[in-house]
Order: C-alpha cells, then sequence, then structure tokens
C-alpha cells in the first residue's frame, strides 16, 4: 500500500469484472491491467513497487503501464485536497478505470464534471471493431464474441506493420473456400501466415560536425568536413540583436520627451 492519502483510485461508474475486459490488450499489457484491476483503492502501482510482484523489470513495466495508459484505462497526476484543519496539499495520483475510457472522458473527469455512464461493454479498439463486423463482408466469416477478443490481437499486429482495414479485409476475404467449416480457425490462419513484414526502421538522426573544432552544423556549412572558421573565412555579418522591452520603453520616452520640448520651443 502506498502512504495514506496516495496511490491507485478508481474512477466512478465501474462495470462488473469480467474474464474479457482486458482482452484488447497484448498479453503482457492483459496480464498487468488485471492486477492492478483487483488491487484495492490506495495500492502503491509504482513501477518499483510493481517490479517487486510482478515477473518483469522496471523497464518493461514502464513500457507496459504507457501502452495501458494509451488504452484509456490509467491515468497519472496530481490532486489538491483538503484535510481536517482546513489546509491543502498536494498528492500523487493514480486513477484506475477497468473500462477503457477516451481522452473526452478523461478531460470530463479531470475538471470534476460527472462521468457519463458505463452501461454497455467498454470501448473496443478498432482490430475488435474490424473483427465483429467482419461477417457483413463475408457472412461465412461471422466470429463470436470471444473469437474477436482472442483474434483482435493478431490484427493489431497487422496495423503495427502499416496495413489498413482494407489491407486486412482483403486478406480474410480473398479467396475463400466452399464451405468455411470453421471461422475462427480460417481468419487465425490468414492473419498469421499472411502477415505483412515490419516497416523499414527509419533512418538514423544524424548530425555532422567540423573535424577540426568539434562544431556541429548543417551539411552544407561544412563543406570538406571543416567550418567556415577552421577554414579562414570570415563569419557572415550577425543581424543586431532585438532590443528588450525596456530598452524600447526608454526610448519611446526620450523619444516623446524632445518632441514635446521642441514643441514647447516653437509655442515660445
Amino acid at each position: 500500500m502506498a502512504n495514506p492519502g496516495y496511490g491507485k483510485r478508481t474512477t466512478p461508474g465501474q462495470h462488473p469484472r469480467t474474464n474479457h475486459d482486458f482482452a484488447h490488450l497484448p498479453p503482457r499489457e492483459a496480464a498487468i491491467a488485471a492486477y492492478l484491476d483487483r488491487l484495492p483503492d490506495g495500492a502503491d502501482i509504482s513501477v518499483k513497487t510493481l517490479a517487486k510482484q510482478l515477473p518483469y523489470g522496471q523497464c518493461a513495466l514502464g513500457t507496459a503501464l504507457n501502452r495501458v495508459q494509451q488504452a484509456g484505462h490509467l491515468r497519472r497526476g496530481r490532486e489538491c485536497v483538503t484535510a481536517d484543519d482546513g489546509s491543502s496539499r498536494w498528492v500523487t495520483r493514480s486513477w484506475w478505470s477497468r473500462a477503457a475510457r477516451d481522452d473526452d472522458w478523461w478531460t470530463a473527469f479531470t475538471h470534476g464534471d460527472a462521468p457519463r455512464p458505463q452501461t454497455s461493454r467498454p470501448t473496443r479498439p478498432r482490430a475488435h471493431i474490424l473483427l465483429a463486423a467482419l461477417g457483413r463482408t463475408a457472412p461465412v466469416l461471422s466470429l463470436s464474441e470471444a473469437d474477436c477478443a482472442t483474434l483482435a490481437p493478431l490484427v493489431t499486429d497487422w496495423f503495427a506493420r502499416g496495413a489498413s482495414e482494407d489491407d486486412v479485409l482483403r486478406a480474410l476475404t480473398a479467396g475463400l473456400p466452399t464451405p468455411v467449416h470453421h471461422a475462427a480457425a480460417l481468419v487465425r490462419n490468414r492473419l498469421t501466415s499472411k502477415l505483412p513484414p515490419p516497416p523499414p526502421p527509419p533512418p538514423p538522426l544524424r548530425v555532422l560536425e567540423c573535424a577540426n573544432c568539434g562544431a556541429p552544423g548543417r551539411p552544407e556549412t561544412l563543406p570538406g568536413g571543416r567550418c567556415s572558421a577552421c577554414r579562414g573565412e570570415r563569419a557572415p555579418a550577425q543581424p543586431p540583436a532585438p532590443l528588450s522591452a525596456p530598452t524600447v520603453h526608454d526610448r519611446a520616452a526620450e523619444i516623446r520627451a524632445a518632441m514635446s520640448r521642441r514643441r514647447h520651443d516653437y509655442a515660445d
């Protein structure tokens, strides 16, 4: 448990716990989310404490918690609370929701607005939605809720590799056998065997430096690998630095005073 007043805080409007609450998450994140969901309010769910209880290192836990947060189950921040003696203090909070909430819901919750009632099942990710609607495109591939929850991580892998919804649908529905004996098994086989290759890694970030003095610079400013100073060239003149606000005000005051004196001289 965290220190009194700190730790996990469950948000209002939670639906009853089921076995599929976190099926839309990857296996590791789903296991961690299920563990957090069962902890009582006030539990310390910091990475350091969780690493002592779960078979994951702090780095892996940090990554997993960020993914759980992105999915809408967790928000972390600070809250101002008032003690019995009337004094106020800021405390660290980790707000938890069994249901996956969108950013608008969390914004309303942060502002103190009454959360929208949660009368339906948790928000489903697009992988689950695609599988649930698959029967509309190919009726022989109609899947159950449990099938969608089980197969959704495989579709998420496609999205992670740059595939669109249309790409997934084409892979699943093109050239279907007749008859289809087991829709879920066929979908699993195609999602696995036709998985596209991972995208190429992004090019590395590179910064060139002068071979003589080590000063960084754009390639066009380092012909031959040396900066202009090391090549013996005079650096281009720099534009004058802008005047500070107090200096501008002082100059304006001096000009107004000079104009006032000139008008007074003319009047004399």
